[in-house]
Parts: structure tokens; sequence; C-alpha cells
């Protein structure tokens, strides 16, 4: 039987005598689950409210949320302490801030546009008691439409003239341009395996070390790879900083795996992870059913 987090809160208390046993035997080591508010919307159509996804979060029995900057419906200070206090009212943690911005381009101005995005969103991040932000590395954009870059698993050609070696300096300059702002805040920017530049694990690793920073860690994915997830998994676990999981129930909005989460439980475990795993579900099934049928899933997996 699952129990969601109130019903659990009562049979809590009605054993206060067990709490402090219950507590010393399951916490430690324990995995903890997020969600992301992308899995209630999937950038298209209006927006889910944060708001929603915060009170969802903590009726399913999630510890903690991951907020979607593109879903904002403001960046006004009194929006920001709204959403800062209900989680907190609520025990929840919130874990990251997704951003967008890309750094894959030829233009030093567009790149600096970009540069600026990323510290004005550490600042938002600090202002909401965000620990990372979620950070991209940007593609050449020779393919126009995301979902046809789906349809070739992200392998786009580099801009005329141009080549790998270009875009991964011009992301490493462009991080370390961010790094004394994260520093400032005791914020990290975790580097997705997102398609793109980084859809090579060895280009966001090279990435990665080439920075060289503590304030630069990484957000590994299980469903951004071009090949076997698990190759990649193993690749990226031991640098992970946050885990994003995918979910497809309904079937992906652009590509559905079978992902088999107690193999990547093990995986991450051998890893020596004991950070956050937040669900990313995209799937096409209404989220009200698909986000607590992933939580169920990933809980099943990596212990209660």
């Amino acid at each position: 039987m699952s129990l969601t987090r109130r019903a659990a809160t009562n049979l809590i208390a009605g054993s206060a005598a067990l709490a402090p046993m219950w507590a010393a035997a399951n916490t430690k080591g324990k995995i903890r689950l997020a969600v992301s508010t992308y899995s209630y919307w999937h950038l298209r159509g209006p927006k889910y409210p944060l708001e929603k996804v915060i009170d969802s979060a903590y009726d399913l029995g999630f510890d903690g949320v991951e907020l979607l900057h593109r879903q904002f419906d403001s960046e006004e200070l009194p929006y920001l302490n709204k959403l800062r206090q209900q989680a907190f009212r609520k025990g929840l943690d919130l874990v990251m801030l997704s951003i967008h911005q890309d750094f894959v381009s030829p233009s030093a101005e567009e790149r600096a546009k970009h540069v600026a995005h990323t510290k004005h969103c550490i600042e938002l991040a600090a202002q909401l008691g965000i620990p990372a932000i979620r950070l991209n590395s940007g593609r050449w954009k020779t393919i126009k439409s995301f979902d046809d870059l789906m349809k070739v698993k992200g392998d786009e050609p580099a801009l005329p003239g141009f080549k790998e070696s270009d875009a991964i300096g011009w992301c490493v300059d462009c991080i370390k341009e961010c790094i004394p702002t994260a520093e400032k805040h005791g914020l990290i920017m975790a580097l997705e395996n997102h398609w793109g530049l980084t859809t090579k694990v060895d280009v966001l690793l090279r990435i990665h070390k080439m920075v060289g920073s503590q304030w630069l860690g990484i957000n590994m994915d299980t469903g951004n790879y071009p090949g076997d997830p698990y190759v990649g998994i193993e690749q990226l676990a031991p640098y992970a900083n946050i885990i994003q999981a995918k979910t497809y129930y309904g079937g992906g909005e652009w590509y559905t795996l079978d992902l088999d989460y107690k193999r990547i439980a093990q995986i991450i475990r051998n890893a020596g992870y004991t950070g956050y795993i937040s669900l990313e579900m995209e799937g096409k099934e209404d989220p009200q059913t698909a986000v607590a049928k992933s939580y169920r899933l990933l809980r099943d997996a990596f212990g209660s």
C-alpha cells in the first residue's frame, strides 16, 4: 500500500514512541526525491502554476521541488518570496532552478547576453534559497526545430567554418565568467547532458574538467543519451551533483525509453551518490496521474 505524505504523517504521529528509532533507521543515506515543475508543463500551452506543483509535491510525498524558470509567473520579489515560504511551510526543499541559456555562438555579443542571463538566474536562485541551477551548454542551431533535433538524437552539424572545439571553448569561457557570481552565493551551476553540445558525455566531462571549479557541477539526466543510457549513466554518476530522472507515461513527447530504475539505482549507489533525484515526467499522460505513478516507481527503485 502506498501512503501519501499526510497519511504517513498521521501514522507516525500515532507511533511517537517509535519515531527516534524509525528516523535513525531510515534517514542516513536515503536518496531523496524531488519533482521538477516541468513534469506538469512541457513548454506548451498555458503554464501550470508553480504553487500547485508545490502543493502536489507535498501531497504525493516528494521531499523537494525543482523550479523551471520559464514557468515563473513573475520575477518580482513578492512572488519569489511567496514560493519560498510556501515550500518552507510544506517542509519541502527547493533543490534547483532549471534555466535555459546557450553559449554556443560565434557572436561575442550573443554569448554575453547569455552570460548576463545566467548571472541573473543565479541571483534569482539565491533569493529563493536554491543551492543549484541547471545549466545548458547550448547548441549550433543548424537544425532549427527541436523536434527535428530529437529525430537525429542531438547529432547536429557545426556552423560552416567552425568545429566542436570552438563551441567547447566558448562554453568554457562563458561558464568561467559566471563562476564569481556562483561563488558569491555559494551556488552550484550543474551542467546537464542536454541535447546539443553536451549530448556527448565525453564533451560534457571535458568542459567540466577545463572549467575546473567547485562551482561547476553536473546534472545527470537519465534520458538524454543517443546510445545505451546505462553506459552514459555509469560514466556520469561519479561526477553528478543532482540527477534528473525521466519517465514517459502515455508515450514521450519526443521519444520513449523503458528505463530500468532499479538498475539505475544500483549504478548510482555504486558511485556513492547520495543527493537528490528530481523527476522529469516527460510523457503525454495527464500529470495528475503520471506524476503519482512516477513517484511510486522511483520510490520503489531508490528505497523509502
